[in-house]
């Protein structure tokens, strides 16, 4: 297992993280607003099927160290609000919500949690419907893969660690991985 995202067909992207547990403490940063607000986005995630999803992206919040925007992200505001809709909850195994798109479209999140060897938690997270574009698709694997690991940091008890100056090296790699 490495860190780095992969599509497993056209339009699905997978990625995989062994977390320090408990496990429930995994599913807390997944689905409660303080925790979640550490690592990907504030804003709740209601705990039943059809419940809403919401995301408050404050991408130099979750960095301990504040950085510019990169210009790639500039007409970006600094702060923003996306929503969905709980399509799976089975607590301390299965997440998954609708994740809409700017343009009016979803994709789909799913978040598989199981018990890992010596007291870890293996965490398989499938982002379906990623649009068919290059920037969307590696800007999406970048942006995952810098949020797992801030995720990882946090667990681990470290700071979480710069999130651009991570992210924009990420989608180079990225996009040699995928498109060369």
């Amino acid at each position: 297992m490495n860190d780095y995202a992969r599509f497993i067909d056209d339009d699905t992207l997978t990625l995989e993280r062994i977390l320090p547990g408990p496990i429930e403490t995994v599913w807390a940063c997944l689905t409660e607003s303080e925790h979640k607000g550490k690592w990907l986005s504030g804003g709740d995630v209601e705990s039943k099927i059809g419940g809403k999803v919401t995301h408050h992206f404050d991408n130099q919040k979750i960095s301990d160290k504040p950085e510019p925007t990169p210009e790639k992200y500039r007409d970006m505001p600094d702060q923003v609000t996306m929503y969905g809709k709980v399509l799976a909850w089975e607590p301390y195994t299965l997440l998954s919500y609708t994740w809409e798109e700017g343009d009016g479209s979803s994709s789909e999140v799913i978040f598989k949690l199981s018990d890992h060897e010596e007291g870890k938690v293996k965490l398989i997270l499938i982002h379906t419907k990623v649009p068919d574009s290059k920037d969307f698709r590696i800007g999406v694997s970048a942006g995952w893969h810098t949020h797992l690991n801030i995720l990882r940091n946090i667990l681990e008890g470290k700071k979480t660690g710069p999130f651009w100056s991570v992210h924009m090296p990420l989608e180079d790699e990225y996009e040699e991985r995928f498109y060369n």
